[in-house]
């Protein structure tokens, strides 16, 4: 049995929905990362199928995903650092507990 495209996409509609599910329900910014995190490798995953599968020889799609991977690098860097930065302020890091950025 070969590994056809449908596969690809079905793998990355899965972790699509499972980043969609975990940024609409849960309140912890590091889970909220995380569930960003898996929607740009959803979104990774087609890139690089739909190169793969392409008639064309170009590399797009791999260009576009290692675009994507460094967009995702520094995300993290700055999504990381401003959840630290409010952890010192507010001791959590609940996002529901967080009611002002003024203190």
């Amino acid at each position: 049995m070969s590994v056809g495209i449908e596969h690809y996409l079905v793998v990355s509609i899965i972790l699509f929905l499972l980043g969609v599910f975990i940024v609409t329900t849960r309140r912890n910014g590091i889970r909220v990362l995380m569930g960003i995190e898996l929607i740009l490798n959803a979104a990774n995953l087609n890139l690089i199928a739909f190169n793969r599968y392409s008639p064309s020889t170009s590399a797009n799609g791999s260009v576009f995903a290692v675009f994507v991977i460094i967009l995702a690098a520094a995300e993290a860097a700055v999504a990381l650092a401003i959840v630290l930065a409010i952890y010192q302020q507010f001791s959590t890091v609940h996002l529901e507990e967080i009611s002002s950025m003024k203190h």
